[in-house]
């Protein structure tokens, strides 16, 4: 399939977790964010080595978020929506409009094209995100999930993705039933069996994130006890979980949380990401509305992730 490169160049970098949210949630293929101050403060940490990088790179004041369009019947549809979108996160961020360019490419110069800025990352207090390419030295303590997003989002650098990493090491218990929703690159349920689940029913509704799921849960040899399926939310889900996890977006986990109680036993635990500041009082009502009481809330760059436990 031939693909559309979309670029933004941003240079508020507080508008670019909304931005980079915004297309993943359009269904783009993967997102890459090029920030050179990112890359320079991990270079000059000896995080990484700075001489993978160009002085012009390094030193650019400019950040470009890539993402990739199917050029299929509904390209226009979806670049007219992401123009709407990204003109409300302008007027929201009272920015500047942002630069927009495009270009065709072929999918395999693309697919690989990003990976030079994923390094392993740890997040939490255990969790060390590798990418198959990289290498890392494994220190005592540390849980590593090897991942390969491939077109699937999730990496776990985007905040609502960092946000539930942490949570999950708090909250998930050895022999512990779990569902992720939207599972994406299905790097929460890999994190989830990492911990010790008994079971992870990971689902997604996209075929590509199903896909990439299930490669990046052999990748961990986790076959045994995390299982991946295309579902709408939890329409495929088998019998009752201790713990749900939904990184979606808020109108989808309000749309959820009604369901998600009746697939909860034991501690019933659920947790929620992906929604952006705005909207966190709406979350939080819809929970409490549903019989959830509020265990934590957790923000970070704008995004928002909570903790709740069914009471029901």
């Amino acid at each position: 399939m031939d693909w559309i490169e979309i670029k933004m160049e941003v240079e508020n970098r507080d508008a670019v977790e909304g931005i980079s949210n915004m297309l993943a949630e359009m269904g783009t293929g993967g997102v890459m964010i090029e920030d050179p101050q990112a890359i320079a403060d991990y270079a000059e940490s000896g995080q990484w080595d700075a001489h993978e990088f160009s002085d012009e790179l390094l030193h650019r004041k400019e950040i470009y978020i890539k993402s990739y369009l199917p050029q299929d019947e509904n390209l226009m549809n979806r670049v007219e929506q992401i123009i709407i979108e990204l003109n409300e996160i302008e007027l929201r961020m009272d920015m500047g409009p942002t630069r927009v360019t495009y270009k065709p490419v072929q999918e395999e110069d693309w697919a690989n094209a990003w990976k030079v800025y994923f390094k392993p990352e740890r997040i939490g207090k255990k969790t060390v995100i590798k990418p198959t390419w990289e290498q890392y030295e494994k220190q005592d303590g540390d849980l590593v999930i090897e991942i390969d997003p491939g077109m699937a989002f999730g990496t776990g650098n985007h905040a609502t993705t960092a946000l539930c990493l942490q949570m999950l090491e708090e909250y998930v218990q050895p022999g512990m039933d779990v569902m992720d929703v939207g599972t994406g690159s299905g790097i929460l349920a890999v994190q989830a069996g990492l911990l010790g689940a008994g079971s992870v029913q990971a689902m997604d509704f996209d075929t590509v994130a199903v896909s990439a799921a299930t490669e990046n849960v052999a990748l961990n040899k986790l076959q045994d006890r995390v299982s991946v399926c295309q579902s709408d939310l939890l329409a495929e889900a088998r019998g009752q979980a201790d713990l749900i996890v939904a990184n979606i977006i808020a109108d989808i986990i309000i749309r959820l949380t009604p369901a998600a109680k009746n697939y909860l036993k034991g501690p019933k635990i659920f947790i929620s990401s992906g929604i952006i500041d705005t909207r966190k009082d709406d979350v939080l009502q819809a929970l409490q509305q549903n019989g959830f009481a509020i265990i934590e809330v957790r923000e970070s760059a704008g995004w928002v992730a909570i903790a709740a436990r069914y009471e029901g």
